[in-house]
């Protein structure tokens, strides 16, 4: 049998692993705002056990050791190795929170441990999401909760709407994949979340539009913000991938355009987008 989500895997211990850490802090920046969401959601109490799937560098991990205090613990997971040495780099000591380079929906998890199963956009990217919440429902303890924040339609979000518009005529565009397959907007249809997490055995869903507007790229002044800006989005997301084989001059026209649509968004020191996520709850139910 093929290794689950092995694509993936091979994904996050090359390009995009190496991509992510290079742009951590600015990544971490643009998806705060969500997190903050989602761990209001979860609830984090004093002393509970939090799994955090998809951790990437660890910034949601840190959040939520702090809400269980040093009687609580959070285990986050990621399938780069390359974010969880990040991760274990910016963790302070002091923080109850450890970090393990792991498939969260197929590794070794200790059954019914955890309090709560979070994510910051984690979960979006299984082969077999269905089969992966199964087990991790099972490293939940009886009557406890999920909480998730997975992003909404890529046509929603500026991260990927503004550059990905603003190319379209220079660049030729390629085949879309699957709105199921693995990938950041995988989860964007309401109802195929809840019907994973049915079929997985969760119970009380409940699944709210949470939008925010989010910095994208950042610089002392507004033109290198929106440099800043336009490089990300070179480097990190679909316009890396559209970019990636074209001659010198496409790309020059390309790039010009994706600045001139950041331009206008508003901002400062970044350049301000609109984002547009789930928030996702649900509860293991109780034996």
């Amino acid at each position: 049998m093929a290794e689950r989500n092995a694509d993936q895997i091979a994904d996050w211990n090359g390009r995009s692993g190496e991509r992510w850490v290079a742009y951590q802090s600015r990544l971490d920046a643009m998806l705060a705002v969500f997190g903050e969401a989602a761990i209001e959601a979860a609830a984090p109490g004093t002393d509970e056990c939090v799994l955090d799937v998809g951790c990437g560098a660890g910034a949601s991990s840190l959040a939520l050791a702090a809400r269980v205090g040093a009687g609580g613990q959070v285990l986050g997971v990621d399938i780069s190795e390359a974010l969880i040495d990040r991760a274990r780099t910016l963790a302070p000591q002091e923080i109850p929170a450890l970090f393990q380079v792991a498939d969260a929906g197929s590794a070794a998890l200790p059954q019914g441990a955890f309090d709560i199963l979070f994510s910051r956009f984690g979960v979006m990217f299984f082969d077999e999401p269905t089969g992966a919440f199964s087990h991790m429902r099972r490293a939940l303890r009886p009557g406890r909760r999920v909480a998730f924040v997975c992003w909404r339609g890529a046509a929603e979000n500026d991260w990927v709407r503004l550059p990905m518009g603003a190319i379209k005529g220079i660049v030729q565009p390629t085949e879309q994949p699957d709105a199921e397959a693995p990938g950041p907007f995988s989860f964007g249809d309401r109802g195929r979340v809840e019907r994973i997490l049915s079929a997985a055995g969760f119970t009380e869903i409940a699944i709210a539009p949470f939008d925010a507007s989010i910095p994208y790229g950042e610089g002392e002044t507004w033109d290198a913000a929106i440099d800043d800006a336009v490089e990300m989005a070179s480097k990190v997301g679909p316009l890396s991938r559209a970019l990636a084989d074209q001659p010198d001059d496409i790309r020059a026209r390309a790039l010009t355009a994706v600045r001139a649509a950041f331009a206008n968004r508003p901002g400062a020191r970044s350049v301000m987008i609109d984002g547009a996520a789930w928030i996702v709850r649900a509860r293991n139910p109780a034996r």
